[in-house]
């Protein structure tokens, strides 16, 4: 805990996600949150895991992917570094009509292996043919991941 989370702006200037008072959407920090309430703030729309480090994220507007990545949020989860298990790895978070956030799920793995990183995911970057950059702060690399008919 905390588990990170993604959260989805609806009123500029008054939505208040909790920080740092509430984590998650459900439990009060032991410093900052004496005398507060979780239910006070708005929830996350989702939330990514413990320690996820989501880096960067973008809203799919490319072509190349299959038409259910149109739209969607690739998330680049750097992974923890205090953690027994490690894990990073690129999801989609696949949104309804009304912007929530139905599922996340794993796109781009293979990131660690026996519980060693192979690669961190920072950031990304939809290319104009449609193309995700996924740059890797640990290799010092940028990878272009396409899609083929």
């Amino acid at each position: 805990m905390p588990l990170d989370e993604l959260n989805v702006l609806k009123n500029v200037g008054k939505d208040h996600f909790g920080f740092p008072y509430c984590h998650s959407g459900t439990m009060t920090d032991p410093e900052f949150g004496w005398g507060k309430s979780c239910a006070d703030y708005v929830k996350p729309a989702v939330t990514l895991g413990p320690h996820a480090a989501p880096l960067g994220m973008r809203f799919y507007t490319g072509t190349m992917f299959p038409a259910k990545y149109r739209g969607q949020i690739f998330i680049a989860r750097h992974g923890p570094w205090n953690r027994t298990q490690k894990f990073a790895d690129v999801s989609v978070a696949y949104l309804d009509a009304n912007s929530n956030v139905t599922k996340v799920e794993p796109f781009l793995t293979g990131w660690v292996k026996d519980n060693q990183y192979l690669g961190r995911p920072v950031d990304l970057l939809v290319m104009p043919d449609g193309a995700l950059l996924v740059s890797d702060d640990h290799n010092g690399a940028l990878y272009r991941v396409s899609y083929g008919r």
